[in-house]
C-alpha cells in the first residue's frame, strides 16, 4: 500500500513540465522498470529558482518527481545535492520496498541537474 503523501503526489503532481531555457537538465532511467525522469533547473544566485519535471513511469516515481521538486526548490545548490533517496523515501512516508529504486530516479536526477549546471557555468 502507497502512504496518503505517495497518493496526493501522484494525483496531484507538483511542478510538471519543462523548462526550455533550463540552466541544468538531469536524465536518469531505469531499465528495470522502464521509469525515466527528466529534471528541469532555474538557478539564480546558486539557489534553485525554478525546478520542473518530465516522468515516464509508474505512481511511486511520479510522487518521487513531485517530491523532489518540491525539497530542492528555494534551496541552494549545495543543499539540494545532499537530499537523499531516503530523504525522498521518508517525506512521502515511505515507499514499499520493491518501488525503492524509484527514490533513486529523483535524488540521482536532481544531482545529474546540477552537475549539468555546473559544467555550464564553470562551477
Amino acid at each position: 500500500m502507497y502512504s496518503k503523501e505517495v497518493m496526493d503526489h501522484f494525483m496531484n503532481p507538483r511542478n510538471v513540465g519543462e523548462i526550455p531555457d533550463a540552466d541544468g537538465i538531469g536524465v536518469e532511467g531505469n531499465p528495470t522498470c522502464g521509469d525515466v525522469m527528466k529534471l528541469f533547473i532555474k538557478v539564480k544566485d546558486e539557489k534553485i529558482e525554478d525546478i520542473k519535471f518530465q516522468t515516464f513511469g509508474c505512481g511511486a516515481a511520479i510522487a518521487v518527481s513531485s517530491m523532489i521538486t518540491e525539497m530542492a526548490k528555494g534551496k541552494t545548490l549545495d543543499e539540494a545535492e545532499k537530499i537523499t533517496k531516503q530523504d525522498v523515501s521518508d517525506k512521502l512516508g515511505g515507499l514499499p520496498p520493491q518501488k525503492m529504486h524509484c527514490s533513486n530516479l529523483g535524488a540521482d536526477a536532481l544531482k545529474k541537474a546540477i552537475e549539468d549546471y555546473r559544467k555550464k557555468h564553470g562551477g
